[in-house]
């Protein structure tokens, strides 16, 4: 695997959240991907950093650009070092919202990227990485 670019955007505000929005769907477009797909990466980095700003205050989105065997693509991770999640289970359940919204975060993000990984610990944070190939 090799990786074509590499973004780290620090995530504390809803200004961050756009910053590292435009940075991928910059990174998406560099890669090759429709403006449609750029723009379901942006919404899926989007929700991801509005999560952190959510729940754990701070954080860092990471959006790579790579390469494997001939297929390219964008990887995002979204990690925080917040309070964790007590049911991935629940998260990932259409309409399930701690905060009151719709809950349509996590299990959207799941639906618009073609790879989806969670690991969260209680007390130590959350990472999730996501992953949407070139066509």
């Amino acid at each position: 695997m090799s990786v074509l670019q590499d973004i780290v955007v620090a995530i504390r505000s809803d200004g961050d959240i756009v910053a590292a929005r435009q940075q991928g769907r910059s990174l998406a477009a560099a890669i090759g991907f429709t403006a449609t797909d750029a723009t379901l990466i942006a919404t899926a980095i989007s929700e991801l950093a509005r999560n952190i700003v959510m729940y754990a205050g701070q954080g860092e989105v990471m959006i790579h650009g790579v390469e494997i065997s001939h297929r390219k693509g964008i990887v995002i991770g979204a990690r925080d070092n917040g309070p964790g999640i007590r049911s991935i289970e629940d998260v990932l359940r259409d309409g399930y919202s701690t905060s009151g919204g719709l809950g349509l975060g996590l299990p959207g993000v799941k639906r618009l990227m073609d790879e989806f990984t969670i690991e969260s610990e209680l007390g130590r944070g959350t990472m999730v990485t996501v992953k949407k190939w070139l066509k």
